[in-house]
């Protein structure tokens, strides 16, 4: 591992290893990037240890494939950028892909895999199971990809959120992906950072640019929360069954740098909720429900009226959708029925975003909310 450069190619054998890796301050490039991977995908190595099972510190053009993290009391994968804050050499073009991370923590903040001042990276196809603070915690990130992951909270886990988007975070897509049961707040589009951890800087928020798009959440408290967060877009979701609300808009920070919460897009998602959830929406004081948008939503609520109340008025929104979702064990949930509205609602009928090659720039849109 030390003797790592540019197109090194380390395959590790199926086994049990104590202990992690550890790397710094190691580069490789887009051309010849460093990759650590399965010599056998069908039967994976295995880490586990008390500290975190991967440490990447000022790092670049990475790439860990196929390995399984489990046991650590720390964090599964910890990845920053020492300190250099956005400088050339801090961590960037980081893939992870086919990764299994499970049982974190499991209590107090101890994440899955934890991300500061990160740029371009990708997380795909990668399975999250038992932690104690979040599943994917990124703090002062930007150009990042997560796509096709499963985050599925366990029993006897702190399980604090599945993904959480602070610190300054911008330009991020969360995209294709199933949670179950994955916390308080399964996403939550910023947070409440010590003012010394954002990355590069201070600006007006805690998330910028986010897109969470295309993905299914079953169960949990709370799906989405937009907290000190701007101009994000959340889309063709299903919304199935949360415990106590869908989303929640909230300021969780008294500086005046900081605008107040708006700014967001609900569009084309499909929400079933039962007679649990009597209110959908939270909204905290110092925040700006008014600069949402909601649009072309469809409805399905057990025990109340059609219409229901959210915290600015819906244009298109669906409320006789004829519709049922089926679920299985262990399966993603399917929607069934004929009503035409169906086709343009929920995960279905979302294309996803591709970035054009591994290792290259990922230049997301900004989120531009529509006319009203």
């Amino acid at each position: 591992m030390r003797e790592v450069q540019p197109g090194t190619v380390i395959e590790i054998a199926p086994g049990l290893y104590q202990g992690g890796i550890y790397l710094r301050n190691v580069h490789g490039t887009a051309e010849a990037p460093i990759v650590l991977r399965a010599a056998d995908p069908e039967n994976p190595p295995v880490f586990e240890g008390p500290g975190e099972g991967v440490k990447l510190s000022s790092c670049s053009y990475i790439k860990l494939s196929r390995l399984v993290f489990q046991g650590y009391r720390q964090n599964g994968i910890n990845i920053a950028d020492d300190g250099l804050r956005d400088k050339r050499e801090a961590s960037h073009h980081i893939i992870l892909e086919h990764l299994r991370i499970r049982d974190i923590g499991p209590a107090g903040n101890h994440d899955a895999l934890k991300m500061s001042g990160v740029n371009h990276f990708v997380v795909r196809d990668c399975v999250f199971e038992g932690w104690g603070g979040s599943a994917i915690d990124l703090v002062g990130c930007r150009h990042g990809l997560i796509e096709r992951c499963r985050i599925l909270g366990a029993e006897g886990y702190r399980t604090a959120n599945g993904i959480q988007i602070k610190g300054g975070s911008r330009h991020i897509l969360v995209q294709s992906s199933f949670f179950r049961d994955a916390g308080w707040r399964a996403v939550h589009i910023g947070g409440q950072t010590g003012l010394e951890f954002f990355r590069p800087s201070v600006e007006d928020f805690e998330a910028r640019d986010i897109s969470i798009a295309g993905n299914t959440f079953v169960g949990g408290d709370v799906h989405i929360a937009w907290i000190t967060a701007q101009d994000s877009l959340v889309q063709r979701n299903l919304f199935y069954l949360p415990e106590k609300r869908v989303g929640h808009i909230a300021q969780e920070s008294t500086d005046p740098r900081f605008a107040p919460c708006g700014k967001g897009v609900f569009a084309d998602n499909l929400v079933v909720t039962d007679e649990g959830v009597t209110t959908l929406f939270n909204v905290g004081p110092g925040t700006a429900p008014e600069t949402f948008v909601f649009r072309g939503n469809a409805w399905i609520h057990a025990g109340a009226g059609s219409e229901p109340l959210l915290p600015v008025a819906e244009t298109r929104g669906i409320y006789d959708l004829d519709v049922k979702i089926a679920t299985g064990e262990g399966a993603l949930p399917v929607a069934r029925g004929t009503d035409e509205r169906l086709k343009n609602l929920g995960p279905w009928s979302y294309t996803p975003w591709e970035p054009p090659d591994d290792f290259s720039d990922l230049i997301l849109p900004p989120v531009v909310l529509p006319e009203r």
